[in-house]
């Protein structure tokens, strides 16, 4: 028997705002969408003026991220599992609308274990990953130090 973590709505709003803290700062209009370890939404927002592809795109990402346990960017980088010689080449095509290969996706990681992920959509890559690690980070933060939540944006477990 394994004991496991959960997150619940309390940590995903707490993640929720400081991404959209994090999206002022850096001048992006995103939606963010945080899932749970089986990829389905805890949380869901779209900032006002926020495209409206954005909550679909965002999910995807979260849900990619938290289901293949990597960030969503290291799918398509030079040697990476999607590209046209990486072992998952097409992966996308399998799960249409749902499977993410760019920046804005990462794993919810905490003590080792993935238990969801984050998904950021309307900025470009650099602001979004920007506004996705300031959740992890503003996670980490209310966990306090009895936990440990990777931070970083190059996640891969």
């Amino acid at each position: 028997m394994k004991s496991v973590l959960k997150l619940e709505l309390e940590e995903a709003k707490v993640m929720i705002e400081a991404a959209k803290k994090a999206a002022e700062e850096v001048k992006a209009l995103e939606s963010i969408c945080i899932v749970d370890d089986g990829g389905y939404i805890i949380a869901l927002e779209r900032m006002n003026g926020g495209r409206i592809t954005g909550p679909e795109i965002a999910t995807s990402k979260a849900f990619t991220a938290s289901g293949h346990k990597r960030s969503t960017h290291l799918f398509n980088q030079p040697g990476g599992p999607a590209t046209t010689t990486g072992e998952a080449f097409g992966i996308h095509v399998m799960m249409p609308g749902k499977f993410a290969i760019f920046v804005g996706g990462f794993p919810i990681v905490v003590n080792g274990e993935v238990i969801g992920g984050v998904g950021i959509s309307g900025g470009n890559g650099e602001q979004d990953t920007a506004v996705g690690t300031a959740a992890l980070k503003a996670l980490q933060q209310h966990l306090g130090s009895e936990y440990e939540v990777m931070t970083q944006a190059d996640i891969k477990k």
